[in-house]
């Protein structure tokens, strides 16, 4: 798929004529890659579905168009919708397990709490066990707050059967999500003590900050080494661990920004090995998400911004 930029009477801003179609897309574009990626959870697939967003918007006569913001979420939805079929029949053939691709966050996706639960790598995996239209109403209701009309507009039902539709869906994720919320200091105690406890090799330590029914999901896609199943277990999680951690004794562990929350990046070198997401709850991990996969790290080059 090309680029905006690479045809100047298709580029929206930073380069494209300074037209109301164009201020209207970059406007919103932040929003729009949101509403993207929660319902993808695929960063490139988020930019692919941007740039049909741009080439049918670009087409648009502005002058029928009473709202620009709604309009733009109605086309990014539709395109989403279109792509999540796609990328269902891709992950059927997914070698393992197959998890969202990690974005590097600016410091104002963790202060919104609520966004950055909703982009959060937990959030993500409840989310792709809704139904296309589960997900899409899910989105836009729930993280975005668009009303019922509006929401009929985007996914082609009517208000009363979007109405159900969302019902069932905040009922299937109310089942599923973490039930106890944590602050950030707890958060970033219980994370440094993990990171603590795998560094220096102390397996003890590492159990007392794991949950008993901790789980780890590896994505390497089949282009590195990582788990194929969930790993399920304080004990089998510890020592699979510091046994990977032996392994490769030249790994280094920093904190970073991802997905609204805080999250361990493995570096061998200069090389990005595994971005690691955690989930936290009563003062222990509950969950490991480490990307392995190299063709889902190409975004944690550089830092991305979400807003709604």
């Amino acid at each position: 798929m090309e680029h905006p930029d690479a045809h100047a009477q298709e580029q929206p801003p930073g380069g494209g004529g300074p037209d109301a179609a164009t201020e209207s897309f970059v406007a919103h574009r932040n929003l729009l890659f949101t509403v993207a990626y929660e319902m993808l959870g695929s960063a490139a697939d988020a930019e692919d579905v941007l740039q049909e967003t741009w080439l049918r918007w670009s087409g648009v006569d502005l002058d029928e168009v009473r709202d620009r913001r709604a309009y733009l979420v109605r086309i990014v939805t539709r395109q989403s919708l279109t792509r999540l079929r796609t990328l269902g029949r891709r992950k059927e053939s997914y070698v393992g397990t197959w998890l969202p691709e990690p974005l590097l966050t600016t410091p104002d996706v963790a202060e919104d709490v609520e966004l950055a639960d909703s982009v959060s790598m937990a959030m993500l995996l409840v989310m792709e066990t809704l139904t296309p239209s589960e997900r899409a109403v899910f989105v836009l209701r729930e993280v975005f707050g668009l009303g019922y009309e509006e929401i009929a507009d985007a996914v082609g039902r009517n208000p009363a059967a979007v109405r159900q539709i969302a019902h069932r869906a905040r009922g299937h994720v109310a089942d599923r999500r973490p039930r106890e919320e944590v602050s950030r200091a707890e958060n970033r105690r219980v994370i440094e003590a993990f990171r603590k406890a795998t560094e220096t090799g102390d397996l003890q330590s590492l159990l007392d900050v794991l949950a008993p029914d901790v789980v780890l999901l590896g994505d390497g896609g089949g282009i590195r080494q990582a788990v194929l199943r969930p790993i399920v277990g304080a004990d089998k999680v510890a020592r699979l661990i510091l046994g990977g951690l032996g392994k490769a004794p030249a790994l280094t562990l920093r904190l970073a920004q991802v997905n609204g929350a805080l999250a361990l990046i493995a570096m061998t070198g200069d090389d990005l090995d595994t971005v690691m997401a955690l989930s936290v709850t009563a003062g222990r991990i509950t969950g490991l998400y480490a990307v392995r996969n190299p063709e889902k790290l190409t975004r944690m080059e550089r830092v991305t911004s979400l807003s709604r």
